[in-house]
C-alpha cells in the first residue's frame, strides 16, 4: 500500500471513531443500574421510618408510637403531661422473654411487629406470637363434639397439627410476660359485615339486599360459629333489590363471586344517633343508571365479567337519595323530607372519631348531633349551590340553615357544632379564599372566624372554654411556599391569630383528643424529616425522632431541588422541585422529563421528603432531569381563582405553564437540553401527558400516558361535571336537561409528531380501558405510529405490575430520548436480584 492510500485509509478510519466517540457522548447509555437501586424494594432496605405516628391513649394526655431506624423498630410511650418517653419495653428483655417462651430465637433488633392492644386502663398490653413448635389442633367444645360425632362414623385419623399460639400480656414497666393462654386469636369475619350499636345491644347488617338485625346474643354466637344453625336472624326491610338495597355497595364483584356470595351478610353502612336508638341510612336508587363492564381474563379458568353501575357526564339520569331513619325500639322506618325531583348529591355529617379510638375493635359512625338532629348538606349536580340543612330525628322535617351559591363548583368541610350545639362552625370559599364562619343554630352569621388572603385546610379542634379554634392552613406567611401546612389557633370571635409550629418547611399534624398537646412531623423534600410534640400554645415540649437516612446517604442518594418560576402569564408564581441524577455532572446536556398530575383536586408535587420515589428520584437516576410543578387550575391549597382557573376548560388549561415552566429552566439551567422534552403521567396525568404531545406536538417530543382519562365523556361524572362544568337546561316542557360539552385527546390525534405509549389495565374500573383503546384507535385512523401496552388483569394502579410498567417508562424515554433502544428481551434489572430456585 503507498503512503498515500495508507493515510487516506487512516484518515477515514480515524473519522469514523471521532464520529462513534461523538455519538456516545450525544446518546449516553441510560444508567439502568442505578435506576435499579433505588426501587422500592431496595429503598425499603435504607430508610426506614420517617413521621411519629402517635396512638393517642384514653388516660391522660398520652401516646405511644413505633419508630425503626438502621438498628431496628423500637416502641416508645409518651405522657406529654409530665414530659417524659421511655421505651414501652426494653427490646434486649422482650427478645429473651420471649425466646424462653416459645423456645424460637429472637433478636433485640429484630423483633416482629407487635401487633398490641392496651387493657387494664392503659396499664398493660396483650399480643399474639406464633411458635414454629407444631401441637395438635385444640378445638373449641362445641366443635369438639361435632367432630367426635363425625369420627364415630368414620375410621379414626390422625389429629391435626398446628403451629402453637401465645397469647401474652406484659403490664408496663414488669419484669416479665404472663402467658394469658394458648387460643389462636379468634377471626374477625365479623368486621366484614356487623354494624354494631354504640352500646352493643343490636347489630345491623344486610342480606338479599335487605336489612337485618340481631341481638347480642345471636350476635356472640356468630362471632364462634358463622355457620351456627341456632342463630337467628331477624328481616326488617322486604323492598330492598339490586342497586336499589338497605346493603352496601357490590363494587369490584364478579358474575361469579355475585353468585358465590349472593346468601352472605354484608355491610351495612349507616350512623346511629349517640344513645343507640337510632339508625340513619342513605339509600341510592341506582337502577336507571347504565351498566359498565370490565372483563378479566385471568382471573380464573373462564374469564369473569364484572358489571358495575357508572354515570358518565351529560347523563340525564342521575343517583336518586332517600335518608331512612330506622327506629331501634319500635323497629319503624321513615325517611327525610328531601326533593326527590332534584338532582343533588346529599352528605350526612358524622361526629370527629376521638383519636383514642382509633384502634378499638368496632368503631361505629355517628351522628353529628347528640340531640335528635340530623345535619346534612345538598349539593346540586351542577356542584354551584350548597345547602346546609337539619332534619329532625323523629318526624324527618327539614330545615335549611346556610345557602351557597357560586359560579363555578363549590367545595365543603366537615360541619363543626360547639357550645352545646348552639353554635355551628361553616367553612365556605365564599371570598375566594377558604374560611370559617361562625352561625348560631338557627343559620344566622354571627361573625367570620378567618379571613385574609390565605387557605384555611380544616378545623383539628375547638376549645369551647376560651373558644378557641385550631385549624391547619396554607400561605398564611408570604415569605414561604403557600403549599406548606401549618397549625393555628385563632379565638371564635376572629382575633388573637397564632402560628402554632411556624418554620419553612410542611408540616403534618395530629392533636390528642383533649387538644392540649400535638405532634408536629415536619421537613421539605430537601431535609431529613423530624418530630416534635408541641402544646397547644406552640412550645416545643420535646424532641421526638429525627429519621434516620445514613444508609439512604451512604448509597449516594441527594436531595432535590425546590423552585420558583412564572406561570405563562408572567404574573402567577409555580412552584415545583427538580431531580437529578445522584451522578450529575453540570457540564453536560440532559433530556427533561415532566412528571404530571393535573388535579384539579391536587398537585403531583411533594412538600414534604418522601420515600416515594419510583416516580421521580429513579426517573431521574436514568439520565435524565425531572420536575415536576404545579400549574394554575390545580391544587385548591391556593386562591379559589387559581384552583378554578381551569372551569369550562378541562383539556388544555394546565399545558401553557407546562412548557413554560420547561422553557424558564432551561434558560437558568444551561445542562437542559430544551429540544428534548418528555412528558408522562398516571390517571389525570396520563390524561394531561397525551393531550401536551397534541396541543405542543413540536415542543414534547416523547410521552408515557397510563391509565389516562384521555375520553372524559365516559369518566365519571363527579369529576368531569365538578371540575369542567355541566350546564342545566330547562326544556319547554319543563324537564332539565344536562348539556355537558368537553375536548377529548383522541380530537386531536392528527397533530402526534412525537413518541407516545399508551398504558392500561384491562379492569381498571375507575378509569376505564375504553378511553385509551378510543384514543389507540383515533390514532390508527390517522395513521400515526405509536406503542400501546394492556395490562392484564390489573386495576387503576397496575398492582404487581407497577415495577414492570417502570420500566416500560425507562425503556421509551431511553429510546427516545437518550437514543439508547434496550435489545436485551429479559429486563434484567427486575431478575438481576429476585432468588431462583429452579
Amino acid at each position: 500500500m503507498n503512503r498515500t492510500l495508507f493515510l487516506l485509509v487512516f484518515s477515514l478510519l480515524l473519522g469514523f471513531t471521532n464520529a462513534q466517540s461523538n455519538s456516545e457522548t450525544e446518546f449516553a447509555r441510560p444508567n439502568y443500574r442505578a435506576a435499579s437501586k433505588y426501587s422500592p424494594k431496595n429503598i425499603a432496605k435504607m430508610v426506614h421510618s420517617t413521621s411519629v405516628r402517635p396512638n393517642w391513649l384514653k388516660k391522660g394526655n398520652r401516646f405511644w408510637y413505633q419508630y425503626k431506624t438502621t438498628d431496628g423498630s423500637k416502641y416508645y410511650i409518651v405522657d406529654a403531661d409530665n414530659r417524659t418517653k421511655k421505651e414501652l419495653f426494653d427490646n434486649e428483655k422482650m427478645s429473651v422473654w420471649l425466646t424462653e417462651i416459645t423456645k424460637d430465637p429472637y433478636d433485640a433488633k429484630h423483633l416482629p411487629r407487635l401487633n398490641f392492644k392496651f387493657v387494664k386502663n392503659d396499664t398493660a398490653i396483650q399480643f399474639y406470637v406464633t411458635s414454629t413448635e407444631k401441637v395438635e389442633e385444640v378445638k373449641d367444645e362445641e366443635d369438639a363434639i361435632k367432630t367426635d360425632s363425625t369420627k364415630a362414623k368414620k375410621k379414626k385419623s390422625k389429629p391435626k397439627m398446628v403451629n402453637k399460639v401465645y397469647h401474652l400480656e406484659y403490664k408496663l414497666g414488669s419484669n416479665g410476660l404472663n402467658i394469658l393462654d394458648n387460643k389462636k386469636k379468634e377471626k374477625e369475619d365479623w368486621k366484614q359485615w356487623a354494624n354494631i350499636a354504640p352500646d352493643s345491644s343490636i347489630v345491623l347488617f344486610s342480606k338479599h339486599h335487605n336489612l337485618y338485625w340481631m341481638d347480642k346474643e345471636n350476635f356472640l354466637k356468630a362471632v364462634k360459629n358463622d355457620k351456627d344453625s341456632t342463630i337467628v336472624e331477624n328481616q326488617w326491610t322486604t323492598d330492598g333489590e339490586e342497586n336499589y338495597s338497605y346493603g352496601s355497595w357490590s363494587r369490584g364483584e364478579n358474575n361469579e363471586t355475585k353468585l358465590k356470595n349472593k346468601d352472605k351478610r354484608k355491610y351495612v353502612r349507616g350512623i346511629w344517633s349517640h344513645d343507640s336508638k337510632k339508625f340513619v341510612f342513605q339509600r341510592r336508587d341506582a337502577r336507571h343508571i347504565k351498566d359498565l363492564w370490565v372483563i378479566n381474563t385471568t382471573s380464573s379458568k373462564r374469564p369473569t365479567l364484572e358489571t358495575y353501575k357508572y354515570h358518565m357526564p351529560g347523563e340525564d339520569e342521575f343517583y336518586k337519595t332517600e335518608i331512612h331513619i330506622f327506629d331501634i325500639p319500635s323497629k319503624e322506618n321513615i325517611k327525610v323530607d328531601l326533593d326527590s325531583t332534584k338532582q343533588q348529591s346529599i352528605q350526612i355529617y358524622r361526629a370527629p372519631r376521638k383519636k383514642s379510638t382509633y384502634r378499638d375493635d368496632f368503631q361505629p359512625s355517628l351522628l353529628l348531633s347528640k340531640k335528635g338532629k340530623i345535619y346534612f348538606n345538598s349539593i346540586s349536580r351542577d356542584r354551584k349551590k350548597l345547602d346546609i340543612c337539619v332534619a329532625d330525628i323523629n318526624t324527618g322535617a327539614v330545615k335549611v340553615l346556610i345557602e351557597e351559591r357560586f359560579n363555578t363548583y363549590i367545595e365543603t368541610r366537615p360541619l363543626v357544632l360547639i357550645n352545646n350545639e348552639t353554635e355551628m362552625l361553616h367553612w365556605a370559599e365564599r371570598s375566594g379564599w377558604a374560611h370559617y364562619y361562625l352561625y348560631d343554630s338557627e343559620g344566622t352569621l354571627k361573625n367570620q372566624v378567618t379571613k385574609g388572603s390565605f387557605h384555611v385546610e380544616r378545623a383539628i379542634g375547638v376549645d369551647e372554654k376560651t373558644r378557641t379554634l385550631y385549624f391547619s392552613a396554607h400561605g398564611i406567611p408570604k415569605d414561604q411556599d403557600p403549599y406548606y401546612e401549618h397549625m393555628y389557633k385563632i379565638n371564635l370571635n376572629g382575633i388573637g391569630l397564632r402560628a402554632l409550629n411556624p418554620g419553612d418547611f410542611n408540616t403534618n399534624t395530629n392533636m390528642a383528643d383533649s387538644n392540649k398537646y400535638f405532634v408536629s412531623n415536619y421537613s421539605r423534600v430537601n431535609t431529613v424529616p423530624k418530630s416534635e410534640l408541641r402544646d397547644n400554645t406552640g412550645k416545643i415540649v420535646m424532641q421526638l425522632e429525627e429519621a434516620d437516612l445514613s444508609q439512604l446517604m451512604a448509597s449516594g442518594y441527594k436531595f432535590p431541588e425546590p423552585f420558583k418560576v412564572k406561570a405563562d402569564d408572567g404574573i402567577t408564581d409555580i412552584y415545583g422541585v427538580m431531580y437529578k441524577p445522584f451522578d450529575f455532572d453540570e457540564s453536560k446536556k440532559y433530556p427533561l422529563l415532566e412528571y404530571v398530575y393535573p388535579g384539579p383536586q391536587t398537585e403531583a408535587v411533594n412538600k414534604s421528603f418522601s420515600v416515594r420515589m419510583d416516580r421521580l428520584d429513579r426517573m431521574a437516576q436514568v439520565g435524565f432531569i425531572v420536575i415536576t410543578m404545579g400549574n394554575r387550575g390545580g391544587h385548591p391549597d391556593r386562591s379559589k381563582w387559581y384552583h378554578n382557573y381551569g372551569y369550562g376548560n378541562l383539556r388544555d388549561y394546565g399545558l401553557a405553564d407546562k412548557k413554560h415552566v420547561a422553557e424558564q429552566l432551561a434558560d437558568q439551567n444551561n445542562f437542559i437540553d430544551i429540544e428534548k422534552v418528555g412528558i408522562y403521567g398516571h390517571s389525570g396525568g396520563g390524561f394531561m401527558s397525551t393531550a401536551a404531545m397534541l396541543v405542543y406536538p413540536d415542543f414534547f417530543k416523547a410521552a408515557v400516558s397510563s391509565a389516562g382519562n384521555h375520553d372524559n365523556t365516559i369518566y365519571n361524572s363527579w369529576w368531569s361535571e365538578t371540575h369542567h362544568g355541566v350546564q342545566e337546561e330547562i326544556d319547554e316542557n319543563g324537564n332539565t336537561k344536562y348539556k355537558y360539552m368537553i375536548d377529548t385527546n383522541q380530537e386531536l390525534a392528527k397533530n402526534l409528531k412525537g413518541h407516545l405509549m399508551l398504558i392500561t389495565g384491562d379492569v381498571d374500573n375507575n378509569v376505564h380501558p375504553g378511553g385509551t383503546i378510543r384514543m389507540a384507535n383515533a390514532l390508527i385512523k390517522a395513521n400515526k405510529r405509536f406503542e400501546f401496552m394492556l395490562m392484564p388483569g390489573q386495576r387503576h394502579g397496575f398492582g404487581n405490575m407497577t415495577e414492570y410498567s417502570f420500566w416500560l417508562r425507562a425503556d421509551h424515554f431511553s429510546k427516545y430520548l437518550l437514543g439508547h433502544d434496550e435489545q436485551n428481551i429479559d429486563i434484567t434489572e427486575m431478575n438481576r436480584d429476585k432468588p431462583r430456585s429452579k
